[in-house]
């Protein structure tokens, strides 16, 4: 395939903050044209939306299934080859089992759907096109956490042992969603969200997150769940222990009440021989401590990283890249992913690097379990899929 890869876009329109960075990140690496879109629910704001960003007329849809319909019929010369969704939660399971059965692979935001059964039939209908989803866990895109996870592969570390991993935000430290704010205002609905907030938001960032570097899976759960500020209906705050599938013990914490705090995302894991060190807001860093050696800095763009890495960079050492690039990665990927399976050929293990449907199941299933522990009297909670 000699052609860019050709996007639409579910929801993303004016005001909705993750559209832009979506467009942002997929136009980064020159793989992806944005060619159409159904940009709101609200015909009028679609149709502004569309007009700003330069859409043609003709490709500005008003609604997802029209979108579907109409880019289903045009010559596959013309028509989208893949479509992001970028809707609230519960707006995500129809527009991509729609997609898929009108030919069209998917990028969808996370949580995947808005329950565990929605993500098993997504997966079942993934399964049957044999088209390809990609779901925007952003953080598992920067180089430095693809640097971590090969060390932890290769066994730098030994055997894994221990796992923490924290995401402090603050915005939600009073009840915006009763003061105008449309984030919090779906954020924090049920309806919309999904049965968790905190956890269903933040939360499964932090635990794809700590199976992604680790390569383990989180096989138990114990949960403490809170509603801090008064009036809210979803927990904004929350304690979680875990256990891995190789023994190893973790604590996860996910709050979006810690007053002052932005993004402050970090993550450390611990082996028989030292362990690693990672923080969001400082993506370009990856502390490494060993047992009886001196401490390591290493740091993106230098010739000593890992090959998975430096697949994963684009400037020098000393220019930061960071969360727009972290995205573009995950897109890049996908995108020639898109291309091998188009040209016949298998996509390698570097394309196929971001996550999937699979990571999108288990994120909701750390959701059910999440929940269904901080309601149960026992310790240990299986974390069951």
């Amino acid at each position: 395939m000699r052609r860019k890869i050709r996007m639409g876009m579910i929801g993303g329109g004016k005001d909705a903050f993750i559209g832009a960075v979506h467009r942002i990140a997929a136009n980064i690496d020159g793989q992806i044209e944005f060619c159409c879109g159904a940009l709101s629910a609200h015909a009028d704001i679609a149709r502004e939306s569309g007009e700003e960003l330069y859409l043609p007329a003709d490709r500005i849809y008003t609604t997802y299934q029209e979108l579907f319909e109409k880019e289903s019929a045009r010559p596959a010369a013309e028509r989208m080859d893949f479509v992001t969704i970028v809707t609230p939660n519960f707006a995500h399971f129809e527009p991509a089992m729609m997609a898929l059965d009108h030919g069209f692979n998917v990028v969808i935001e996370k949580p995947i759907t808005l329950n565990l059964e929605q993500a098993k039939q997504l997966k079942q209908k993934v399964e049957e096109t044999g088209l390809t989803l990609c779901l925007t866990h952003t953080y598992s895109g920067y180089p430095m956490v693809k640097q971590a996870r090969q060390m932890v592969k290769e066994g730098k570390f030994g055997k894994i042992r221990k796992v923490m991993v924290e995401y402090p935000q603050g915005w939600l430290s009073r009840l915006s969603e009763r003061e105008g704010n449309a984030q919090a205002a779906w954020r924090t609905d049920p309806a919309k969200s999904g049965k968790s907030g905190s956890m269903g938001d933040i939360g499964t960032h932090a635990a794809h997150l700590s199976e992604y570097i680790t390569g383990l899976k989180i096989t138990q759960v114990c949960a403490d769940l809170n509603i801090v500020v008064p009036g809210r209906a979803l927990d904004d705050d929350g304690n979680v222990l875990l256990k891995f599938d190789n023994g190893a013990s973790g604590v996860l914490v996910a709050t979006q009440i810690a007053a002052g705090e932005e993004n402050a995302l970090k993550i450390k894991v611990y082996g028989e021989n030292g362990g690693l060190e990672w923080h969001q807001m400082e993506p370009n860093t990856l502390l490494i401590k060993w047992l009886d050696e001196p401490a390591q800095v290493y740091r993106a763009g230098q010739p000593y990283l890992s090959d998975i890495a430096k697949h994963n960079l684009r400037v020098p050492g000393g220019h930061p890249e960071g969360y727009l690039e972290a995205f573009a990665n995950i897109y890049r990927n996908f995108a020639l992913t898109l291309q091998a399976k188009a040209a016949g050929n298998t996509p390698t293990e570097e394309m196929l690097d971001f996550p999937s449907v699979e990571d999108g199941i288990r994120g909701m299933a750390f959701i059910d379990n999440v929940v269904a522990s901080n309601s149960s009297d026992q310790k240990w909670y299986d974390h069951k899929i």
